[in-house]
């Protein structure tokens, strides 16, 4: 089994992307202190949000409770154009016959259209083809269950999906996603803020038309992720789409941000340093580099921690690993010198296309 490991230091300043159910940064003890943390959840949607602006719209997918309002938007559209009626009739009998259960319409927002009991996630041209078999006059349940267990599309494909009353459409997940965590420690801080009511009265009160506080941190993160080359082409089934697969969760897990509290901080940070490492055998976080909290060393995180996941990487390698199939390196000014030591330093968009055609040659040489 060949995997394509990413490895990313960014710095992020005050901010809350990823917040729990009382509102406050979500965090994880490791080493024995506190670190900031950011699920793998939140960055995984990220990720699917930002394959919007560069896969082509039948390799995206929809994770969602309204299939059936799905199916009869196209329905309802051209080539077919059917009244409504019939539409949701003709979708309700797909759904039924994927043995997804069902609920009765919600009160508000696609009112009168039933809705799945779970999320269900299909890609774009899964759903196109169950619209043509619901156009026909004879719905057969086994036409149906070949269109929705072919053409994942690379989002279904690199995610996977479960699907728990039609066990035989799961879909193996290539990807693995861990939660970021910052390499030192952190504090909770708070923001207390005001807001003034533009409409205030000069003889009015001079209090705050509003008050709150926000809570933050700021961090230097340590990111991972991999993916299962064998089981993304397996779940594709065509070499090039599966390099091409790879290359865009590459770029996506690089480049993306979740969203959370990005209008109150504005922390759109890029990374500080990008490794992507081709092994064979294994995937391998290098989160241990951090097991023992990063101190700024008179400066700031991001020098450290390049430091410590360089020296970590080469000790891994020496004990257990061995040198990686190859190994890119993106990286941005002095601080993150000691990681250029760990691969070929490039641009990321030479660093995509690299991770592109070793993945090309690899499924080349196994077929």
């Amino acid at each position: 089994m060949n995997y394509v490991d990413i490895h990313v230091i960014q710095s992020v300043p005050p901010s809350n992307v990823n917040r729990d159910d009382t509102g406050a940064p979500k965090t994880a003890l490791y080493g024995g202190v506190r670190r900031a943390r950011v699920s793998s959840q939140a960055w995984k949607k990220a990720v699917r949000t930002s394959f919007k602006d560069y896969l082509p719209t039948d390799q995206l997918a929809s994770r969602t409770q309204r299939v059936v309002e799905l199916l009869m938007n196209r329905l309802t559209a051209a080539p077919y154009e059917f009244d409504e009626d019939d539409a949701r009739k003709r979708a309700l009998k797909v759904v039924k016959a994927l043995k997804l259960k069902v609920k009765a319409p919600r009160k508000s927002g696609g009112e009168g259209i039933e809705y799945t009991e779970y999320l269900v996630f299909f890609s774009n041209q899964q759903l196109d083809r169950l619209a043509q078999i619901a156009a026909k006059d004879e719905i057969k349940a086994a036409d149906v269950k070949k269109a929705a267990d072919s053409d994942h599309g690379i989002e279904v494909a690199l995610f996977g999906r479960m699907l728990a009353d039609s066990k035989d459409l799961n879909v193996d997940s290539a990807v693995q996603v861990a939660h970021a965590l910052s390499t030192h420690a952190v504090d909770i801080e708070s923001d207390y803020f005001t807001a003034v009511d533009d409409y205030k009265l000069d003889e009015d009160d001079a209090g705050a038309g509003m008050i709150g506080t926000i809570e933050f941190t700021s961090e230097t993160l340590y990111r991972f992720a991999t993916v299962a080359i064998s089981t993304l082409n397996r779940n594709l089934g065509d070499v090039d789409l599966t390099a091409q697969a790879a290359s865009a969760f590459v770029r996506g897990f690089v480049l993306s941000m979740p969203t959370g509290k990005q209008n109150t901080f504005g922390n759109n940070t890029i990374p500080d340093a990008v490794v992507v490492q081709i092994r064979k055998g294994r995937s391998t976080s290098f989160v241990g580099a951090f097991e023992d909290a990063v101190q700024p060393d008179g400066g700031g995180y991001v020098e450290p921690s390049c430091r410590a996941l360089a020296d970590y990487a080469h000790e891994c390698e020496q004990a257990f690993l061995g040198e990686p199939v190859a190994s890119f390196v993106t990286r941005v000014g002095t601080r993150t010198k000691a990681v250029g030591s760990m691969g070929t330093e490039m641009s990321i968009d030479d660093l995509i296309a690299s991770v592109r055609d070793q993945v090309t040659s690899l499924l080349q040489d196994e077929s």
